[in-house]
């Protein structure tokens, strides 16, 4: 009775197994961003400006048991007036692919600067939050996020 799958020689097995592991070498790596990443993000958008700390409030976990979805909320102490308001917000990683992971525009009209989002973080690292206000003032605040694999270490 003839067999329906063909069996390959240890020769062909072999050099298989050897092209898989040259295209696994050859494929591109993914790049994480590092903190001189998001360094350059922040000069990009601000220049030499400098950044005061206080007034954002940055809620992350300490620890995540699931870097797949890490919840973030921030908030951002203004009265939010027509003279005196958060312009945006922007959240940055210093160990993912890209540094940038979410911006958020406000207005006068929003009555609060606050939002909350999930993102998905590859490994340990830093999460930088900077609040640009009306006024041109920029504050900044940065908690790290330990990432773990089902809450054992890492």
């Amino acid at each position: 009775m003839p067999t329906l799958l063909k069996q390959g020689s240890r020769r062909e097995v072999l050099a298989a197994g050897g092209l898989a592991a040259l295209a696994a070498l050859l494929a591109p790596r993914m790049a994480f961003a590092d903190e001189k990443a998001v360094e350059a993000e922040l000069k990009k958008l601000y220049g030499d400006k400098k950044f005061e700390t206080g007034r954002i409030k940055l809620d992350v976990p300490q620890i995540a048991e699931n870097g797949l979805v890490v919840p973030i909320n921030v908030e951002i102490e203004s009265p939010m007036t027509a003279d005196d308001y958060v312009k945006a917000v922007h959240v940055f990683a210093d160990g993912n692919p890209q540094p940038g992971v979410v911006s958020y525009r406000f207005t006068p009209e929003c009555g609060k600067a606050a939002a909350a989002t999930r993102m998905r973080l590859a490994q340990t690292q830093n999460i930088v939050c900077v609040a640009e206000m009306s006024n041109g003032k920029l504050y900044s605040t940065k908690s790290e996020v330990k990432v773990t694999i089902g809450g054992c270490g890492g």
